[in-house]
């Protein structure tokens, strides 16, 4: 590979990285051009860790021959079960235990095959192998993503040349920057979903982080939290309380996204989120929607649960609709993207109020107005009330006990 390739590529890969393509896309064009150019690559492999509640970090691959293999793997924890033996394994591990940046075998010329991965490779008729791994500074390490580590293999008859292992150092970093952006990237727009909501997320990472923007919007207020939660916390296990309110959490707000709400705000055992409502009879009828898929998920819930001998619960909910400001509430350097207004009030007197008519959920006159004339039907009133905080007292409904 001559200079000017090496030169042409790399300003390629800074050009696509600042362009935000994915990492799967960097790799098959980073490796396709250095064929082109004179590298004879016979397959590329990059890896880097995540910040994700599931998955700790993402595998891109690139071969020459036709595979079914998937160009991206998301894997979970390397440090137990066969995740933690098969990374103790790797060329990879080897060089985070000793510091080093670079291993090289040359298994089609005598090296020893000393790696699983290494041997699979031999096997495959390649005759060089090499590991990169790209350190991060401690200070600019997120969680588990403190380096990128990748591997490349050729199958030539002479392995990698002088001039080739010259051309993979200069080009491997800026290629490691490029998949470091992507991720980050993909860092961000994962923490502010799992974390704000998947509408809030993107509004933040649109720039709308200014202290006091608002929009005035209509939505359906859903509030909703766990019957019995202090009884059962003073009675549970310690360590039976996350577990608890995770699994009850999953089946909530599950039922709400899959209905097309967004859920705002987890308050300790209780759960706001939002239907937007530019039209209020299909906003309220998905809240109706989510409610009932809500019922089963708890229902299954339960059934497990009671199996596993475990501490079981209920929901109990409210909906309202009505006007409200969203967007951010607090101080210079803490703010909270939620809504506000007194819509927002209501909505949690009246889940309140199941606890004394003993009913699941209850909504509020506003909400059974702006149903369908189908869903409306199967409500019936629970009486008037007077909401603490309230104005004036108004009616509320349940969903017919025979239809739920």
């Amino acid at each position: 590979m001559k200079d000017t390739d090496i030169v042409r590529i790399a300003g390629w890969v800074v050009r696509r990285g600042l362009a935000g393509m994915t990492e799967e896309d960097l790799l098959r064009e980073f490796c396709e051009k250095c064929r082109a150019a004179g590298l004879p690559l016979s397959r590329g492999l990059a890896l880097i860790d995540t910040l994700h509640p599931v998955h700790e970090g993402r595998v891109f691959r690139w071969r020459d021959d036709e595979s079914n293999d998937p160009a991206m793997v998301e894997y979970g924890r390397s440090d137990q079960g066969e995740g933690a033996i098969t990374w103790q394994r790797s060329p990879f591990f080897h060089l985070l235990q000793t510091g080093e940046e670079e291993l090289r075998r040359r298994i089609g010329f005598g090296a020893a095959a000393d790696f699983p991965a290494v041997q699979e490779m031999k096997d495959a008729g390649h005759t060089d192998y090499l590991v990169f791994v790209h350190r991060f500074a401690d200070d600019n390490a997120i969680g588990e993503m403190d380096c990128v580590y990748s591997s490349w293999v050729t199958r030539h008859p002479e392995g990698f040349s002088d001039a080739g292992m010259v051309a993979l150092r200069r080009l491997v970093p800026p290629l490691a920057l490029a998949i470091k952006a992507a991720a980050l990237a993909r860092v961000a727009g994962t923490l502010v979903d799992v974390y704000l909501g998947r509408d809030t997320g993107k509004r933040v990472l649109s720039g709308r982080i200014l202290r006091g923007v608002a929009d005035r919007i209509d939505a359906v207020l859903w509030f909703s939290d766990l019957r019995g939660y202090t009884k059962i916390t003073d009675t549970a296990p310690p360590d039976e309380v996350i577990p608890l309110l995770n699994d009850y959490a999953e089946a909530v707000i599950t039922a709400i996204q899959q209905a097309g709400g967004e859920v705002l705000k987890l308050i300790g055992d209780g759960t706001l989120a939002i239907f937007r409502a530019e039209d209020p009879a299909k906003a309220s009828a998905k809240a109706l929607k989510a409610e009932a898929d809500m019922r089963e998920r708890v229902q299954a819930l339960n059934e497990r649960r009671r199996a596993e001998e475990r501490a079981v619960t209920s929901v109990y909910l409210g909906l309202h609709i009505g006007e409200v400001f969203y967007g951010n509430v607090g101080s210079v350097d803490r703010l909270d993207f939620t809504v506000v207004g007194p819509a927002v009030n209501e909505t949690s007197r009246i889940a309140s109020m199941c606890r004394s008519v003993d009913r699941p959920v209850l909504v509020s006159t506003a909400f059974a107005e702006a149903l369908p004339a189908a869903d409306w039907a199967r409500l019936v009133s629970v009486g008037r009330f007077a909401l603490r905080g309230v104005g004036q007292a108004q009616e509320l409904f349940t969903v017919d006990p025979g239809l739920m």
